[in-house]
């Protein structure tokens, strides 16, 4: 049996980036970049006024000025400033040559038709300075990032309608069990509603993975063999979910070593999902989960979703965030890492939800957060910090 810190060390280190492609701006969305984002043109690209008002020197704000010329947002300035005058000027307007300020119109008093006059103390210089914001040819964007709505604002600013980025790797979902039936299906007696594969299959698509659901897998050792014959020829990952413990119907690991599947580990010491198996086949990863939807759900967050983004060329790691636990904890036993589904209350504190074990699936529906527990800690006070995840 593996702690879990050398398992999640050992998938990183055995994920291989599987390649880039070309995407349009418009689909990179939660994609990986695979490329640096370098600026084409400075940003604001001239002195542009941050406000609707009156552009002028300084130093004659309280003078009687002169309005030359109106500019709007996207004009080129015709005239220079010079001393007591003006030009109107919208906000993002370029600022003419000669004026270091702009009077903002609500703190200016029409005279006639064409003179204004200051009627405040003082004024902010109120410009947005050319290259503030951005200078050219600095890099604004590493690859290895994963792309949000605020990223592809920056992106687009600076010229790029197509983007590199990682590929995602193809992740095959087999369930075994001939206890399970779809959800679409009413369980007889002693069967249960498959709700493995269809949180497994979310979780991977929120991941930016692409799941491939291949149905319930009977238990049988021909059956299963057959689709993880099939599934590791063509997807990238493979995750098996039941099968994989010690009862007489649980094939998985044995089916897996006959066909060329180097296992890793097979045994991790965490609760819930103490019995998980990774392999490295030649095609093909190949994870096998418990098959309970509560360790299931739990190994993919804290194992499989980071084993995933480094296979998309993700540089980011999961941010450890600390909060207080909102409750005293204890637990009889410490000999494994516990994971726990917590809530986090209106006072920011971290609350374990009502947990039942490893079947306890609307737990989890409950749950803000998870957070660990490490071996041999048996009691947590009300007021310590600890590590959470959002889930």
């Amino acid at each position: 049996m593996i702690l879990f810190e050398d398992a999640l060390k050992i998938v990183l280190e055995k994920a291989k980036v599987i390649g880039t492609e070309k995407v349009k701006l418009l689909d990179s969305l939660n994609r990986i970049l695979a490329q640096d984002i370098i600026a084409d043109m400075d940003m604001p690209p001239f002195n542009k006024s941050a406000v609707d008002g009156y552009a002028c020197m300084i130093s004659d704000i309280h003078n009687l000025l002169e309005v030359i010329e109106t500019i709007a947002a996207g004009d080129v300035p015709v005239n220079n400033i010079l001393h007591n005058q003006c030009s109107k000027i919208m906000t993002g307007a370029m600022l003419p040559v000669g004026a270091d300020c702009v009077l903002m119109v609500e703190h200016t008093k029409e005279i006639d038709s064409n003179h204004i006059k200051f009627t405040f103390e003082k004024t902010g210089v109120n410009v947005a300075y050319k290259a503030e914001d951005i200078k050219k040819d600095s890099v604004l964007l590493k690859k290895g990032l994963t792309i949000k709505p605020q990223h592809i604002a920056l992106i687009a600013s600076v010229g790029y309608p197509e983007l590199m980025v990682y590929k995602q790797p193809k992740v095959a979902i087999l369930t075994t069990g001939s206890e399970l039936v779809e959800p679409d299906s009413i369980p007889a007696l002693g069967q249960i509603r498959n709700s493995n594969a269809w949180q497994l299959y979310s979780q991977v698509q929120k991941a930016n993975a692409i799941p491939v659901y291949f149905g319930i897998i009977e238990d049988s050792e021909e059956k299963i063999d057959l689709a993880i014959k099939k599934a590791i020829s063509e997807n990238d990952v493979v995750i098996l979910t039941g099968g994989v413990s010690m009862g007489d119907f649980d094939y998985v690991p044995k089916i897996l070593k006959q066909n060329k599947v180097d296992l890793i580990f097979e045994k991790i010491k965490i609760r819930p999902g103490k019995p998980t198996v990774f392999g490295i086949h030649l095609n093909a990863f190949v994870f096998g989960l418990p098959g309970n939807p509560v360790s299931s759900f739990v190994l993919f967050e804290i194992l499989l979703k980071p084993f995933l983004q480094k296979m998309m060329g993700s540089n980011e790691n999961p941010k450890n965030v600390f909060l207080p636990i909102g409750v005293d904890f204890k637990r009889a036993k410490a000999e494994v890492m516990l994971w726990l589904p917590s809530t986090i209350n209106n006072q920011g504190e971290v609350v374990p939800v009502e947990f039942h074990g490893s079947a306890h699936v609307s737990s989890i529906c409950e749950a803000d957060v998870i957070f660990p527990i490490s071996i041999d800690v048996f009691e947590l006070k009300k007021g310590d910090l600890v590590n959470v995840r959002q889930i």
